[in-house]
């Protein structure tokens, strides 16, 4: 048996939880997107956000087919769409 510490047990992976730079804009995204690409014999699911300062692309899950993966993108494009503010105002 293989006895973990607390902060292993919170933290997957190891990695402990993101947290938001007081200069950042993380909470104003500006755009959503999801891109499915072929990697590997497997479809990647990535999805990139645009802030004001800058883009951030992120590798959401794999998939063993294109059709899931492709399902699995439009899903996850849509729900990130709710949260954005809207269009930016000229």
């Amino acid at each position: 048996m293989i006895a973990m510490s607390d902060h292993r047990k919170s933290f997957p992976n190891n990695r402990p939880p993101t947290t938001v730079r007081a200069e950042s804009s993380a909470d104003e995204a500006r755009a959503v997107d999801t891109v499915v690409v072929h990697e590997r014999g497997h479809w990647a699911v990535d999805i990139v956000v645009v802030f004001d300062d800058g883009v951030v692309r992120k590798r959401i899950a794999t998939h063993r087919t294109r059709g899931r993966a492709e399902l699995a993108a439009d899903l996850i494009k849509r729900a990130a769409e709710r949260d954005l503010k809207g269009p930016l105002s000229g």
